[in-house]
Formats: C-alpha cells, sequence, structure tokens
C-alpha cells in the first residue's frame, strides 16, 4: 500500500504526468526532456528523481550522460502499467510535447546518419570482403529458430542490427555496446523500427552491469576479433546466461588480411574451430552446432557460426558455489 500511495502521489501532478506520458514513447536524456517541456534542466531534474524514487521511472547512466525510461520492474510496475494505458493519447497539454519529441527523434537520426556517413567506407570494405550480411542473418536465424523468447542479449550491438532482426521474437532485447556513437546509431535505427521492446547500454561486454542468469538468448556478432582477451568476454556471457539458455557467436575463420589489424582495428585475425571450443569449455559451455558461409572470392573470408549453450546446470552450480567462496 505504501508504495502504491507513494506512486500515486508521484504521478499527481502536472509536468510529471507528461514526462510519463514522453517516456512511454522511449528513454529520453535530461536535455531532451528539458528541450520537449520548456523547462529549466534543474527542475525537470527534481520531477525526475521523484519518479525514479517513487519507482515509475529509472535512470541509467552511460558516463557523463544519464537516460530515463518507464520502470520495467520493482514495486510499482503495475501501477506503470496502468498509467500508461490511462494517458491520453490525444490531448491539448501533450500535442505540443509529441510534436517537439518527433523534433527530437528526427535529430537524433540527423546526427546519426551522419556518423555513419563518415563512416560508410569502413563498413562497405569490412563487408565487400566476406559473403554478404543477409545471409549471415538469415543463417542466424536459423540456427536460433522460430521459438520466442524472453530476453535476448546482444554483446556489442553496433548499428543495433541484431537487435532489429530479432526484436520480433523477443519479450525484452538488450543491446551492449562501448562506443557512445554506435550506440546513437543504434538508438535512431531502433525508433525508425519501431522495436520498442529493444534497449542499449553503455557498457563493456567483458564486465557486464548485469545479474547472474538473466538472458535467454545472447548473440555476439563479429565483435571478438576487436577484442584483447575474447575469452573473457564469453565467461561474462555464460555468467549471465540462464541454465537452458543459447549462445551464438558469429566471427571469421582464420585469415591473413592484415589491412583490417592496420586500417580497422581488429585485434585478431579470425579464430580457429579449437580455440573457439576451448574457450567455451572454459567458460562452462558446450557448442551444440558449428556452420561456416564461404566467400564469394578465393581471398575473401569465412564467417564462422557457433551456437553454444551451458555444459549443465552443475557448471552453473560450480560457479555460484566459486562467487560464495570468493565473497
Amino acid at each position: 500500500m505504501d508504495n502504491l500511495l507513494t506512486g500515486l502521489r508521484a504521478a499527481a501532478e502536472p509536468t510529471r504526468l507528461r514526462i510519463l506520458a514522453l517516456l512511454s514513447h522511449g528513454e529520453l536524456t535530461v536535455s531532451e526532456l528539458t528541450r520537449i517541456l520548456g523547462q529549466s534542466q534543474p527542475r525537470v531534474s527534481r520531477h525526475l528523481k521523484l519518479l525514479c524514487d517513487a519507482g515509475l521511472a529509472r535512470r541509467i547512466p552511460e558516463g557523463t550522460w544519464a537516460f530515463y525510461r518507464l520502470a520495467e520492474d520493482g514495486p510499482n510496475r503495475h501501477l506503470v502499467d496502468a498509467l500508461a494505458e490511462l494517458l491520453p493519447r490525444e490531448d491539448e497539454a501533450t500535442s505540443p510535447d509529441r510534436a517537439r519529441l518527433a523534433e527530437v527523434k528526427q535529430e537524433r537520426a540527423r546526427q546519426a546518419a551522419d556518423y555513419f556517413r563518415q563512416n560508410a567506407d569502413k563498413w562497405d570494405n569490412i563487408r565487400s570482403l566476406h559473403v554478404s550480411e543477409q545471409a549471415v542473418e538469415a543463417m542466424m536465424c536459423d540456427m536460433i529458430g522460430d521459438a520466442p523468447v524472453a530476453h535476448i542479449l546482444d554483446l556489442g550491438t553496433g548499428t543495433g542490427q541484431i537487435l532489429r532482426l530479432m526484436a520480433d521474437r523477443a519479450e525484452k532485447a538488450t543491446g551492449i555496446d562501448f562506443s557512445r556513437e554506435m550506440l546513437a546509431l543504434a538508438r535512431a535505427n531502433l525508433d525508425a523500427a519501431g522495436c520498442h521492446n529493444a534497449q542499449v547500454r553503455l557498457a563493456e561486454i567483458q564486465s557486464l552491469p548485469l545479474p547472474d542468469d538473466c538472458a535467454d538468448l545472447i548473440t555476439i556478432h563479429q565483435v571478438l576479433h576487436y577484442l584483447d582477451d575474447p575469452a573473457i568476454a564469453l565467461r561474462e556471457a555464460a555468467r549471465v546466461l540462464k541454465p537452458g539458455g543459447r549462445i551464438l557467436l558469429v566471427d571469421f575463420a582464420p585469415h591473413e588480411i592484415e589491412k583490417l589489424r592496420e586500417e580497422h582495428a581488429h585485434r585478431r585475425l579470425g579464430f580457429s574451430e579449437s580455440e573457439v571450443l576451448r574457450w567455451c569449455d572454459t567458460a562452462g559451455l558446450k557448442v551444440d552446432e558449428m556452420r561456416h558461409l564461404p566467400p564469394a572470392s578465393a581471398d575473401g573470408l569465412t564467417v564462422c557460426l557457433w551456437l553454444a549453450t551451458p555444459a549443465s546446470t552443475q557448471a552453473h552450480r560450480h560457479r555460484d558455489e566459486l562467487q560464495e567462496a570468493s565473497a
């Protein structure tokens, strides 16, 4: 009862109701909300703090920035759902807010497009070296199947393409990346695709800000070759994978195209099957399926896909025991 009353009191104010209405369309920063609402940043921040304290909104920090979105869990999550249903879709007070929200999203898309144009040559050069992305994505979908998934986690999400590809089969889709520019592009792409169940976060994939056993399906698409120690990323992915969950790895077979290291920051020039199998074994995973997509030309790159699952529930219990011992 106390939680409910706190939530109702927090929502019972015109500006805070306007903020809830805006957050029902996706996450926003304080500066974006300030621009939309036409109020000072300190005032908007105070309203946001009250909403967060009441469990109606969540604050997600990203370096010097912070994003706000409607709370998805907690004691007042049902009140959030009820308020989202009750908020008027067409109202004299909120119509200008929606118009300014559309302007903010258009500006996001423009900024992301500018960034992509500036870097498009790099993406095109890499993609021209291996089989088409459409073929890779089709094989990913085939290996995963059509069954619905509660939570998909895409590590190194980049432009958010895998989130867009998988969002329609997931209740919740989360992308992790350490590039703020890429996350801006991903947010714009997800907005344009209407993927309202998808969100992205700024974080290192070797140290995920996520609890154990929280993801049903994890994708790591063309990411491992950028990392100093891919084995650490796999162990971290295994940590957040639910028992019975799956991890789909996509990367290159060993190659000798040195310019990828020199011009595109690839630390590793592909991976052998034995290397990936060893990493998975160390992380408590077993590879259930491996597939290969050869390039169109002899000097191109072969794309490899590995589908892995927890080796056993015993592996999860052993991990928990080690964590308890270290604590």
